[in-house]
């Protein structure tokens, strides 16, 4: 079990960034948060099984990208993500060759103004559009070709969006011409956008919640689909076709949702079961989903792994993440997927701290928060099991960008900084 300690510094965190494929996950045409699915899987083969002492080999790096919390995004031969620009007045969007050169960079929105205002949202591409939100609640769909801002909706403000010490933190999802945005509020909960020019298709009704930091996903199951997203203290489950709310679950235990609405990972889908961690001391939770999918009743509840902003990854039903400990610490664990149980719990030796994880080609991939270590990490239930690591040591801030894997390469982000890793 976890010590319980320093729980009053809630701001560092909730900057979110926010299961091996089903057939009940619906297939995504998009490109984006955390891989094809939104689960940190990544459909990648013939990867390297063990790394050089000194690490993968480094194919190029740049410290242009502004400063960000967010992930790049491979896409036919560039990378594309978002940072600050030089004065921390706007947020960039900008556009790499996979060879580590710089094809444009332009503004698109306004960041959040308050605490950790770098940019969070990973973009979310769709054909020859991207789609990001900035941390102030603007959609905004940008050309991939020329970097040229195709449209643009100040969706926090026009839909009345209430969000908690962290802004928005959201990447867009993307199905049917629809963009999706969670702001919250008095007057929706969710909205979908006209993926062509940003006007309303339908709004969902309002809880009278503030926001999470989530990302959604898009699920099919029984034929049906849904859209499963979170607000501060309800995850909830919406018709993609009209915006219906079809259920809510806040039945989090004696503990609350961490005591201050902050959920920022996305949660995973399988066989109509629903997993949900956060941080916090907020714990895990393994949901069922009713056929008709308009309701959904608890299986398990687990207070070891309470997720910060580092999400998680199920491989042959066990659930692989952190823990939160204290904002600069927290322990590996792995959670049987049928039963919730712990079956291990332990530190990342040599001073490293909690992360964020991701899994390729039967393999963890481990991005430690505290000291910038990458780690090959083999999914054994039995203990956390580093097979090779290496350092990030330039940019600035927390760790908190996610991996991204794509053709064989590994990218890395801390800040300014992107780093590009052969691993096949």
């Amino acid at each position: 079990m976890k010590t319980i300690m320093n729980k009053r510094n809630v701001c560092l965190g909730l900057v979110a960034f926010a299961c091996m494929l089903t057939t009940d996950l619906s297939a995504q045409a998009s490109y984006g948060w955390r891989g094809p699915h939104r689960d940190g899987i990544y459909q990648e083969m013939g990867l390297l099984k063990q790394w050089p002492a000194a690490g993968p080999t480094q194919l190029w790096e740049v410290v242009d990208a502004g400063k960000g919390y967010s992930s790049p995004v491979v896409y036919e031969g560039k990378v594309y993500i978002t940072g600050m620009n030089e004065d921390g007045t706007k947020e960039i969007f900008s556009a790499y060759t996979t060879a580590g050169k710089k094809v444009y960079s332009i503004v698109y929105g306004n960041p959040w103004n308050d605490s950790y205002p770098e940019t969070r949202t990973t973009p979310t591409i769709d054909g020859n559009h991207a789609f990001v939100i900035s941390g102030s609640g603007e959609v905004v769909c940008i050309n991939l070709a020329d970097g040229k801002i195709i449209w643009k909706e100040d969706a926090g403000t026009k839909y009345g969006h209430e969000v908690g010490h962290w802004g928005t933190a959201e990447s867009p999802l993307i199905y049917d011409g629809k963009v999706i945005y969670t702001p919250s509020g008095k007057q929706t909960t969710m909205v979908a956008l006209n993926e062509s020019n940003g006007s309303l298709v339908w709004k969902s009704p309002s809880l009278g919640d503030q926001g999470a930091y989530v990302s959604p996903i898009l699920i099919t199951y029984k034929g049906k689909r849904q859209i499963i997203g979170s607000t501060g203290v309800n995850l909830i489950g919406v018709d993609p076709e009209t915006g219906a709310i079809e259920w809510k679950f806040d039945n989090w235990g004696k503990g609350g949702w961490g005591g201050g609405k902050i959920a920022p990972n996305t949660p995973i889908f399988k066989d109509g079961f629903i997993f949900f961690s956060q941080g916090y001391d907020a714990g895990a939770f393994k949901l069922q989903l009713a056929d008709d999918l308009k309701s959904v009743k608890l299986v398990w509840s687990n207070s070891d792994l309470d997720t910060h902003v580092g999400a998680y990854v199920l491989i042959n039903n066990v659930v692989y993440g952190s823990n939160h400990i204290t904002n600069t610490d927290g322990h590996w664990l792995a959670v049987d997927w049928n039963t919730g149980k712990t079956l291990y719990d332990q530190a990342w030796t040599g001073g490293k701290s909690k992360g964020s994880i991701i899994s390729a080609d039967g393999l963890l991939y481990c991005y430690d928060e505290r000291r910038g270590a990458v780690g090959l990490v083999r999914p054994n239930p039995a203990k956390f099991d580093v097979i090779s690591e290496f350092r990030i040591t330039k940019g600035e801030g927390p760790y908190w960008a996610h991996p991204v894997i794509s053709d064989g390469v590994l990218y890395i982000r801390h800040g300014n900084f992107l780093g590009a890793y052969k691993i096949k």
